[in-house]
């Protein structure tokens, strides 16, 4: 859309719905969608730049960081993308609890943090995808956290707005 005026500047079909907003990075958006596909659009003239494959659907907007981005998917994990080099570069599954990741990912010091439809918030290595720490809730996670002050903020189905320290 046009900041002045409000119309389309251009529109780019997918193949699939595409429920979460796009993450903005160096002149391209970056969308992933139920078409199993992470787009890198460039914002100036709405043309695909690249693509990877992520295996899975997901209604998760990606979180960016110095060339990676990092969502969760409908296949019951969080990816982490090397975007220069276009593939996955590690994959993050609950070994104990399989279910899908439709929270959108927070990123601050160097981790990912998302909320899953496995009743936890995961703190993730953003290198590795090593899991620093989980933390249970009593229903499905599927709000975006917010990362500030040293705490995450994640609301959970349970109805209740958890406080968490980030480190632990």
């Amino acid at each position: 859309m046009s900041a002045a005026n409000g119309r389309q500047l251009w529109k780019l079909k997918t193949g699939g719905q595409v429920h979460a907003t796009a993450g903005l990075a160096d002149g391209l958006a970056y969308v992933a969608g139920c078409d199993e596909i992470l787009r890198a659009v460039r914002v100036a003239t709405g043309r695909e730049a690249f693509q990877v494959h992520s295996g899975a659907y997901t209604g998760a907007s990606p979180a960016l960081h110095e060339g990676n981005a990092f969502y969760g998917t409908f296949n019951n994990e969080v990816l982490g993308v090397n975007l220069a080099a276009r593939k996955i570069g590690w994959r993050y599954q609950n070994r104990d609890r399989q279910f899908p990741f439709y929270s959108s990912a927070g990123f601050a010091g160097g981790r990912v943090v998302v909320g899953g439809r496995d009743k936890m918030v995961h703190s993730l290595d953003c290198w590795t995808g090593r899991e620093f720490w989980a933390f249970g809730t009593q229903a499905r996670v599927e709000s975006s956290p917010a990362l500030a002050d040293g705490r995450v903020f994640v609301g959970s189905n349970d109805g209740r707005l958890y406080v968490l320290n980030f480190d632990d």
